[in-house]
């Protein structure tokens, strides 16, 4: 049972099925570095005055005193993404939760990389996120419940793991899967030369 019920982590729910990256008409995004601990209460704030906006989350599940907890953390603590124009910006900074207001330069890139990684969230498989990333081979997922996505694929021991990248913050986010769903997408790239 969850300390705390899954909230809203994503407004609107189709925010990455709508429009395109490269449709002019789309409001730009903007990462917004937030103040210690409040992801979750701008998320709230966000949701409130229906401005666009995604936190990208993880469910984390620890043992206590021979119970099990579990609660949803930010996947990329401080940050939450926000898409919307200078008077949305400007509404967040109203809340006083924002630290501070990082605009965009490759808004197509970002765009890609939030819908990655809102996929991986989508399939509620155990995630974990990644602040060193390593160099891997590029990889297409072509079977299960992650088809479609593509990524960097590393071997951790016996675990092979599928790497998102949010190039913007240079950070990522992991899931582990089976050699099976996975075809390289350059000739260059074998899993068998993926580091150890």
């Amino acid at each position: 049972m969850p300390l705390l019920p899954l909230e809203p982590f994503v407004f609107p729910e189709h925010i990455f099925s709508d429009l395109a990256p490269d449709v002019p008409s789309m409001e730009p995004w903007w990462a917004l570095h937030t103040r210690p601990r409040a992801e979750k209460s701008l998320a709230r704030r966000l949701l409130r005055r229906q401005v666009p906006f995604f936190l990208p989350i993880c469910k984390r599940v620890w043992r206590n005193r021979g119970r099990t907890h579990c609660s949803f953390v930010p996947l990329f603590p401080g940050y939450v993404f926000l898409q919307g124009d200078n008077q949305a910006v400007y509404k967040t900074l109203e809340t006083k939760l924002v630290a501070r207001v990082l605009p965009v330069e490759n808004q197509r890139q970002l765009h890609a990389d939030l819908a990655r990684v809102y996929c991986l969230i989508a399939t509620g498989a155990p995630l974990a996120p990644e602040e060193r990333l390593q160099p891997g081979a590029i990889v297409e997922i072509t079977s299960g419940p992650l088809r479609g996505l593509e990524g960097k694929i590393l071997r951790r021991g016996k675990q092979l793991k599928l790497i998102v990248e949010v190039q913007f913050l240079q950070r990522g986010v992991s899931v582990e899967i089976e050699i099976w769903m996975i075809h390289p997408r350059s000739t260059a790239a074998t899993i068998a030369n993926v580091g150890a």
